[in-house]
């Protein structure tokens, strides 16, 4: 039986994720994340004390994630997303399927190189202008929305630097990057691999075999003219681009990736390297265009650095009243029984857990139940791992597993395109569970044969 004050804890926060989840789009999630926040420190569910160790373990993460968007402001002001979304179209040379293909792998790589959430705001609206340029049906605009929604989500999985819970669960397991990459990407590569395969089956029927001949339209333009029309813009836009500095920022952009692989070992932390990244490429524009910081300052989202803050203090409170002892408890021994079962339960676990109220505080709740479970190193290692693949893939049954989902729901709202969670849930149900058992499955015989 709950007592008043553990009744309590848990209505604020289930109010809290109510609120982020369902007014997502019309509230930013940090208001109701602050406002819970702000309860628990008031109740005392979450001591004062805590706040300096809360702060110490998101604000690396975050400053991190923060940088990403950074750079891809840049990059946008500079025209690269525009050049990218043309040759989305030009280079399909006139096929749907490849046009699917290209359309996902363009949002494997925006999660690669940035993050999951800003590579929802970066790919989105060019899908979206790209599938209204060529006058698709609805139909067929969702079959290439959607996976390329799911393709963005799921993406984060392979590094961890993708995903904000990611790194901050990263920190607390003690696992640094190379090691992660090392037993997830394969794994989690499999099982991106057999989600996109499976939407392609799924939505074979909706995707043109030939795209209309706007793409011959196109084309003839564009040997008449130093211009084409965008499908980011409703003017036409030079195709004239600075190679020099696209180059250079490129270059930038793969040696901070890198640098977080090959750095971070010496003990430099991930968000200083990031920070100069992003610096660098402001730096790079600076020089050569003369462009300011405005729109850096204008466009970041500051606000993920409050909300991951605020979101842990929430999770800390649930620990508080004894949740992740609840779980030890009850899972405990199956996940000591077996490494097998342990993966399979704590991605089952977090799948449900993400789905109810949202992968963030998910993944953190299950992190935080695995470290109090006594695990030995490699276990604890790989039913983390488990816990990512349920909270970057098996969130995606429902649209409000993940917050990049429900963003991208909102962007589909406010360009008129229409699709209901019956039709997300209808091709998720088919497609996510299967490829969660496959990067599962693989994550086990991958992490034995590292291991061995």
């Amino acid at each position: 039986m709950l007592d008043y004050h553990s009744l309590m804890t848990i209505s604020i926060f289930s109010l809290t994720i109510f609120v982020m989840v369902w007014m997502s789009g019309r509230v930013n999630e940090t208001i109701p994340t602050v406002i819970g926040a702000s309860l628990f420190l008031l109740l005392g569910v979450v001591p004062l004390t805590d706040l300096f160790d809360i702060f110490n373990m998101v604000s690396g993460p975050s400053i991190t994630i923060l940088s990403s968007i950074v750079m891809s402001i840049v990059l946008e002001s500079i025209g690269f997303f525009n050049w990218v979304a043309y040759n989305l179209v030009n280079k399909a040379k006139g096929s749907g399927i490849r046009l699917f293909i290209y359309v996902n792998l363009l949002c494997y790589l925006m999660t690669l190189f940035f993050n999951n959430d800003g590579s929802i705001l970066i790919t989105t609206p060019i899908i979206i202008k790209t599938v209204n340029m060529l006058n698709l049906k609805s139909h067929q605009k969702v079959a290439f929305l959607l996976p390329g929604a799911i393709t963005a989500t799921t993406s984060s999985a392979p590094i961890a630097i993708s995903n904000i819970a990611n790194l901050i669960a990263l920190e607390i397991i003690g696992l640094d990057l190379n090691n992660y990459v090392t037993l997830m990407f394969v794994p989690s590569m499999i099982g991106i691999l057999t989600t996109v395969i499976l939407l392609f089956f799924y939505f074979k029927k909706d995707i043109p075999k030939t795209l209309p001949d706007l793409y011959l339209t196109m084309r003839n333009y564009q040997r008449k003219s130093r211009s084409y029309p965008h499908p980011l813009s409703n003017r036409t836009v030079d195709t004239k681009v600075d190679w020099t500095m696209f180059k250079i920022c490129m270059v930038v952009i793969v040696l901070t990736r890198g640098a977080f692989f090959l750095i971070t070992p010496l003990g430099v932390p991930l968000e200083v390297i990031a920070i100069v990244g992003a610096i660098a490429l402001i730096a790079i524009r600076w020089s050569r265009k003369g462009t300011g910081v405005k729109d850096v300052f204008q466009k970041t989202p500051w606000h993920i650095l409050l909300f991951a803050f605020s979101m842990y203090i929430l999770v800390y409170g649930l620990q508080n009243i004894g949740l992740t002892s609840i779980l030890v408890e009850n899972l405990s021994t199956l996940v000591h029984s077996d490494r097998f079962y342990a993966i399979m339960t704590m991605g089952g676990l977090l799948t449900v857990l993400s789905n109810i109220f949202n992968n963030l505080p998910a993944v953190m709740i299950g992190t935080l139940t695995l470290t109090e479970m006594g695990l030995d190193p490699h276990t604890l290692q790989v039913t983390y791992l488990a816990n990512i693949l349920g909270s970057d893939i098996g969130a995606l049954l429902t649209p409000a597993g993940t917050l990049a989902t429900l963003l991208w729901m909102y962007i589909l709202k406010e360009h008129s395109i229409h699709v209901s969670w019956k039709t997300y849930i209808k091709a998720a149900i088919v497609t996510i569970p299967i490829g969660l058992l496959v990067s599962l499955i693989s994550l086990y015989l991958w992490s034995n044969w590292v291991f061995s």
